[in-house]
């Protein structure tokens, strides 16, 4: 069994400063944000996002310009500020002390991941790193996960996810892996959703330790 660990939303409380990030952004030319364009940009790796956002706006800046204004605005936040979800350190510790595999597979931008990591101490907790991004996956598919599960050397049934993201928990399920669905005030709206389609869902990594 491989455990494997989205991180905004589910290990970092990090959802909220992405909801900042674009309503600054976008304020800056005068727009507001809509709730399908939340949806589409919460599960999108950062080049799709932006061009998404550059199509959606209608904006006249490259998708570079949009990447590295979101970077410049996140970065400070994930290097100094963002905190761990509750007894995520302590969930972390007990796996490794068991001996379990564990992974991270993100759609966060690499850098930003790296630096909050590395601010909370527990890049070595996991035998390796995926970022969306890098192996031009999208977690909303469900081939990306049989992909994901090649690399793994497992079957998918034994993969067990653990994700804030309702999109991927499904695409996670489609693939035949395990998942446990990460309640977040992000996706509040969408729990029952969540509750109906994975293995288990927690409000808090405490309900793991018993």
């Amino acid at each position: 069994m491989v455990k494997v660990f989205d991180l905004d939303g589910t290990l970092l409380d990090s959802n909220g400063v992405w909801r900042w990030v674009d309503e600054t952004f976008v304020g800056q030319y005068g727009l507001s944000l809509t709730d399908e364009y939340n949806e589409y940009v919460s599960h999108a790796i950062f080049p799709d996002a932006a061009r998404f956002t550059k199509a959606y706006y209608g904006l006249s800046i490259s998708e570079e310009a949009i990447m590295d204004s979101w970077y410049q605005l996140a970065y400070n936040a994930y290097a100094r500020e963002l905190e761990l979800k509750p007894n995520v350190l302590v969930y972390l510790k007990r796996c490794k002390a068991q001996g379990e595999r564990m992974v991270l597979y993100t759609s966060s931008q690499p850098a930003l991941c790296k630096a909050a990591l590395e601010h909370h101490q527990i890049t070595a907790y996991f035998e390796e790193l995926f970022f969306a991004q890098e192996l031009n996956l999208e977690k909303k598919y469900p081939a990306s996960f049989t992909q994901l599960s090649q690399m793994l050397d497992e079957a998918p049934e034994h993969c067990l996810l653990l994700d804030d993201s309702p999109l991927a928990c499904a695409s996670a399920k489609s693939a035949g892996w395990q998942v446990i669905g990460i309640e977040d005030p992000f996706f509040a709206h969408r729990r029952t959703e969540l509750i109906s389609l994975c293995d288990r869902t927690i409000q808090d990594f405490s309900e793991l330790l018993s």
